[in-house]
């Protein structure tokens, strides 16, 4: 991801609202790009697609892909839905917590890794499940963690 421009983001916001894209669309667009929208994005993005400041809020609020601050290098989205809470997540998602100093929705002092929850990556047989920079991992257990937990700081 690259490093929040203004000029670049405003190009993309003008070219998500005037292709007829929605609001969703232009905040995936800037999320794809620097992988969070800046707070100075926000009227730009109420003005081009005619909503308000409180509203453009909101969208970022509501789905998780979304932020407003720029995530760590990586990004553990941990699963903290029925399935996954059944065959342990809970206990594992804390055990997490404990060992990087971090909690869901934090990134570390170092900007090395960004925790967050997700509901359903869509491995609940498979259970505890998680995502690491997008890539999906399942069965997890404290032995996996640490193993990746260290590669991470490697």
């Amino acid at each position: 991801m690259k490093k929040w421009d203004d000029q670049q983001a405003l190009q993309i916001i003008r070219n998500s609202a005037d292709s007829g894209q929605v609001l969703t669309h232009g905040i995936r667009q800037l999320v794809d790009c620097f992988g969070y929208v800046d707070e100075i994005a926000i009227d730009p993005l109420a003005k081009h697609f005619l909503r308000s400041k409180a509203e453009v809020y909101g969208v970022i609020q509501y789905y998780s892909d979304f932020r407003t601050c720029a995530p760590g290098r990586h990004v553990l989205r941990i699963c903290q839905a029925e399935s996954c809470q059944a065959t342990g997540a809970r206990k594992l998602t804390e055990y997490i917590c404990d060992k990087t100093g971090i909690t869901l929705g934090q990134t570390s002092k170092n900007q090395r890794l960004s925790l967050e929850p997700v509901y359903c990556l869509g491995l609940c047989a498979n259970g505890p499940a998680a995502e690491l920079d997008g890539q999906p991992m399942a069965g997890l257990n404290k032995t996996k963690i640490n193993t990746l937990l260290d590669r991470l700081q490697s």
